[in-house]
């Protein structure tokens, strides 16, 4: 019997999602917890963070890998929590050993911690840190049909009862935040949040996969595509014939895509 774990890809928002505070942020949170008492209990988390990237892939091998708090100018007590998770070398060697053989310059990084793209989600999918975690680095200069590949050859970890999570944005443009928490989304954050969920609903992977010439705004939505590459991981690991299925809709922030994806075939 498959011990399959279909992957997922969250949009982590601002730290403030830890404890959270802003207009969509409650919903979000309530998503995810929800998502973690569904789920059949993993045996690992292998999550690709947006805030994590090297130029070849890596992969965190820490026995208790700590929490980073890699973010400025926010609430003291978002400095004090922790997510004292487990690693998981086991986990940590088998993905690189998937990479490894698939051409990948793939090495582990013994001492890496949780970055808040990964620890601030897990917070509420998981929220007793009571499941091992690894890290994976995603290539930020490269595109998204580097990291569908990459995801592509870590499938087999989805039926070995490993969740395989992308953490980032959908949409994604610091520049474009609105002062206001409630505020809606512009035209053009709103036109890419919905091509980009119709499109992974279609299982028009292609489609996804070639973003950069066919979705519309993209350069707005993404400025940078460090948050949008997380997905890719995720959407590859699905295997053929995935689709989509929103885990959650919103906006924080005016333009803060908070979507949210689950990829089953």
């Amino acid at each position: 019997m498959s011990s399959r774990i279909d992957p997922i890809f969250v949009s982590h928002g601002a730290p403030t999602l830890a404890l959270p505070r802003l207009p969509g942020e409650p919903e979000l949170a309530r998503r995810l917890q929800e998502l973690g008492r569904a789920l059949p209990r993993p045996r690992a988390i292998l999550v690709a963070s947006a805030h994590w990237s090297t130029q070849d892939p890596r992969v965190g091998g820490a026995e208790r890998p700590g929490t980073i708090h890699d973010y400025g100018g926010f609430p003291e007590e978002l400095y004090k929590l922790s997510y004292p998770a487990m690693g998981a070398l086991d986990v940590a060697r088998r993905t690189t050993d998937l990479l490894s053989t698939v051409g990948f310059p793939v090495a582990m990084v013994p001492g890496q911690g949780l970055d808040h793209g990964m620890w601030v989600p897990l917070r509420h999918l998981f929220p007793n840190a009571d499941v091992p975690v690894v890290p994976l680095s995603i290539q930020a200069g490269l595109d998204p049909a580097h990291h569908f590949v990459l995801g592509r050859a870590l499938q087999p970890l989805t039926e070995e009862g490993v969740l395989v999570m992308g953490s980032g944005g959908a949409v994604h443009n610091l520049r474009a935040l609105a002062m206001r928490g409630d505020a809606p989304p512009e035209p053009w954050a709103q036109g890419f949040d919905d091509w980009l969920a119709s499109t992974l609903a279609a299982g028009r992977l292609e489609d996804v996969v070639a973003a950069t010439l066919k979705a519309p705004e993209l350069k707005r939505a993404h400025p940078t595509l460090e948050h949008f590459l997380p997905l890719f991981v995720a959407l590859g690991a699905a295997g053929s014939g995935a689709h989509g299925e929103p885990l959650h809709r919103g906006f924080a922030l005016g333009n803060l895509s908070l979507a949210a994806y689950r990829f089953v075939i």
